[in-house]
């Protein structure tokens, strides 16, 4: 079997620092505007202000990833929120840093987060033999899970109650580091190029968009994944009331708070592993279904459960169900999508994936103040459950009527 080469090691390496940025700033955020502020509302906004840009740019992120050299546009993107986060921790060592302003670098370092993201599931399959796309996909999946919740959300626990201006200035300093790694890779990144005259921006938009909407499993997966993206964001962005401090349901300390996401993570690396192996064994369709369906299920426990202990364990199912799902989803949309269309239709799959997010964040913390975190919650749950419905329901009517069905999409859930 090819190995994956020296490109592809660094790739993976900029992603691990990239992603333990991200883990510091997920964590560390909510946490220091639990300091600054009890409101639901106006914690939730962390939430938001991190993935509005996703609502906003994502698919103009797809379009340029298909037109520039997408190593560039990472390498750029990277340096960008390096210098808007590193702005903000010398206000914060001015004692200059308050909630408005940290959301502020947060929505700014999310824009750049929009472009590097599109574009790095852009490069990876220019960067690895296409028969190792699913092995390659869970070595990023467990370099972004370390990152993201095993080192980053103890670190993030621990430095917001020594220093809470390296809650911004560290993931700074990591974000340059990642860009500078890129350089590293050799050769080319940008897409075929398409023939004929050169398009605008906005017909490459609409193109990308009649595409994905006239794939139906690729459609309602990323309707799936909106849903679902929707619920985790409005769960998440109140969780932390629910589960932190002396006057929450489940009591978990900071420190403790960032344990339960590290279990998490503990689970997704694993997860990342292992997904291959089990959707060898159970089938891709089944195997994706059944990690969505547990996953959900999980959101109930700290509602119905609400026990210290118990959120460690519940963690770490639900880091294997994220990271066996994210593998499959992500591996299928690099298989099947065109590679000049990759960029753009990855970006509108993303844009309805990712773009409830900062709105389901919002909502859930204007619910919470409404009608309770319970509600929220539950409902919460209650929203996943349907995406995973709409899903199978994808997956059985394949099965039913094949001949509806295209052969590539058939040939990639495949039961081996």
């Amino acid at each position: 079997m090819p190995r994956l080469g020296r490109s592809f090691g660094f790739l993976l390496s900029s992603t691990a620092l990239s992603n333990l940025a991200d883990g510091v700033l997920k964590v560390g955020a909510p946490l220091l505007a639990v300091s600054m502020t009890r409101s639901p509302t106006l914690v939730s906004l962390t939430g938001a202000a991190a993935t509005l840009p996703w609502l906003l740019f994502a698919l103009h992120a797809g379009a340029i990833a298909d037109r520039l050299d997408r190593r560039r546009i990472m390498v750029l993107a990277n340096l960008a929120r390096s210098a808007v986060l590193a702005a903000a921790a010398v206000l914060g060592l001015l004692g200059l840093l308050n909630l408005w302003v940290m959301l502020a670098a947060v929505l700014l370092a999310g824009v750049a987060e929009v472009f590097a993201d599109t574009s790095a599931q852009s490069v990876l399959p220019m960067a690895v033999p296409p028969e190792r796309i699913t092995a390659a996909n869970g070595r990023v999946q467990s370099a972004q899970m370390i990152g993201n919740e095993f080192a980053g959300a103890p670190i993030a626990g621990l430095v917001v109650t020594l220093l809470p201006a390296a809650v911004v200035g560290g993931p700074a300093l990591l974000y340059g580091a990642a860009g500078l790694l890129l350089l590293g890779m050799r050769g080319p990144y940008r897409a075929p190029a398409e023939r004929g005259p050169r398009r605008s921006l906005l017909r490459d938009i609409v193109e990308a968009q009649r595409y994905l909407w006239s794939q139906r499993f690729l459609r309602t997966l990323a309707v799936s994944a909106g849903m679902l993206n929707f619920a985790s964001a409005a769960y998440f962005g109140v969780f932390v009331l629910w589960a932190v401090g002396d006057g929450s349901r489940i009591g978990l300390s900071p420190s403790g708070y960032g344990l339960m996401m590290t279990a998490l993570a503990v689970g997704a690396v694993a997860g990342s592993l292992i997904s291959e192996r089990v959707s060898g064994l159970f089938g891709e369709g089944r195997t994706l279904v059944g990690a969505w369906l547990v996953s959900a299920l999980l959101y109930l426990v700290p509602v119905f459960w609400p026990v210290a202990w118990l959120m460690y364990p519940t963690g770490v199912v639900w880091g294997v169900t994220g990271a066996v799902a994210n593998v499959l989803v992500i591996s299928t949309r690099q298989r099947l999508i065109p590679a000049e269309l990759l960029g753009r239709v990855n970006s509108a799959y993303r844009l309805i994936g990712m773009g409830g997010m900062p709105v389901g964040a919002a909502l859930g913390g204007i619910a919470a103040e409404l009608a309770g975190l319970t509600v929220v919650l539950a409902g919460a749950a209650g929203v996943c459950l349907v995406a995973v419905g709409l899903v199978w329901r994808a997956l059985h009517d394949r099965i039913s009527h094949p001949l509806t069905s295209a052969p590539s999409v058939l040939d990639t859930f495949r039961s081996r």
